[in-house]
């Protein structure tokens, strides 16, 4: 009887923090240190794939000062990458050119493929779910909260910009 009333009472409340398996994933930041997608499946997230030598190396800028001002209610997760040619060889060095130039400090994962068939999980299923991948740096996916939906900006889109702010207002302004 007592197992039975706490299975009642306790297991639903085990399933109300069960991670979705689009966060599931082994995410690795250029620290050396785990990050969990699990713990902010809630929040809308910003997956953006990077490169400190391109054209819109600057967005880091915009980024930043959206999770500085709403990183209670919103995750930027960005993915550096080599895949266009515009990227540091090392993750310190990535890591030293986004912290010293830009003052980075949403989290940065390890420099991964975000195209292709070795493209990191994390990109080979954002591409599942929206037929597209990137097409060059600085291309931003917005996940909204708990997987709902996905969508996707390309590089020329400012990360402040109008259309993905009308997104994110009704959650970030609550």
């Amino acid at each position: 009887m007592k197992y039975l009333l706490f299975s009642f009472l306790f297991l639903p409340l085990l399933s109300l923090g069960a991670c979705m398996d689009f966060y599931k994933q082994d995410l690795i930041t250029l620290q050396g240190e785990k990050f969990d997608l699990c713990e902010h499946q809630t929040k809308p997230i910003i997956f953006v794939n990077t490169a400190s030598k391109c054209g819109f190396t600057p967005q880091f800028e915009a980024l930043e000062k959206l999770y500085k001002e709403n990183q209670k209610k919103l995750m930027v997760v960005g993915f550096p990458s080599n895949d266009f040619n515009q990227e540091f060889k090392t993750d310190k060095e990535i890591q030293d050119f986004c912290k010293l130039t830009y003052a980075v400090e949403f989290p940065m994962m390890t420099k991964s493929n975000v195209i292709g068939p070795k493209a990191h999980p994390v990109y080979k299923n954002l591409a599942s779910i929206t037929g597209e991948a990137p097409l060059w740096n600085f291309y931003k996916f917005l996940v909204m909260p708990n997987a709902e939906s996905v969508h996707v900006f390309g590089s020329i889109t400012s990360p402040d910009s109008k259309k993905i702010m009308d997104l994110l207002n009704p959650y970030i302004n609550n």
